[in-house]
């Protein structure tokens, strides 16, 4: 007779990572998120004499590519762990990231002041979503520019060399090299300059 090896049991932070319903009261995640907060508290009390100590900040913050980012404070953002930055991102000021689940964002991608990126989401159900959450990751790829005060809703793939206009609302993937603008945003025409 052949057993059933029991699954081992998945922690609430790999279930969020992995987008299932998780408990963002666990105290794992309440420590990541407390640890993120300081970061972003300390980054955006600095001042911009205080490059040195700004590197050192997004170098611990980001889970990668705080080595080379530009970044205007203030900026917020739930873990920074799980934001992995190619060479050279720019955030321009009050920029938000919500990164429950992974966001990838390619190589010289820029956003405009005030760009929200969430790939948190709650469940439909009332009761269910008093207790548990769960996301979704988020791919941008490389030279995109997202416009001032966008929106980035969660499991958006946007594609490299593409344009967001200020004021969207990305609720679905993106192709490469377009122009998208609106709410929700829409492809518009192909970029060709």
């Amino acid at each position: 007779m052949q057993t059933i090896k029991d699954e081992p049991m998945l922690t609430e932070k790999e279930k969020m990572l992995a987008g299932e319903l998780y408990d963002p009261l666990d105290s794992e995640l309440v420590v990541a998120r407390e640890r993120a907060r300081d970061f972003c508290q300390d980054l955006n009390a600095s001042r911009e004499r205080d490059q040195e100590a700004r590197r050192s900040i997004v170098k611990q913050l980001f889970g990668q590519g705080g080595d080379s980012v530009w970044l205007q404070p203030p900026f917020f953002c739930d873990y920074g762990s799980n934001i992995l930055l190619g060479e050279r991102v720019f955030f321009n000021f009050n920029c938000i990231v919500l990164d429950v689940c992974l966001v990838k964002i390619g190589d010289f991608t820029m956003f405009g002041p005030a760009v929200q990126i969430y790939t948190a989401t709650h469940p439909m159900n009332a009761e269910l979503r008093r207790k548990q959450e769960f996301a979704k990751p988020i791919e941008i790829g490389s030279d995109v520019w997202v416009g001032g005060a966008a929106i980035i809703c969660p499991g958006v793939k946007i594609g490299s060399k593409s344009v967001v206009g200020a004021g969207s609302v990305v609720t679905k993937d993106i192709p490469d090299g377009v122009f998208a603008a609106g709410n929700p945003c829409r492809v518009i025409r192909e970029v060709t300059e």
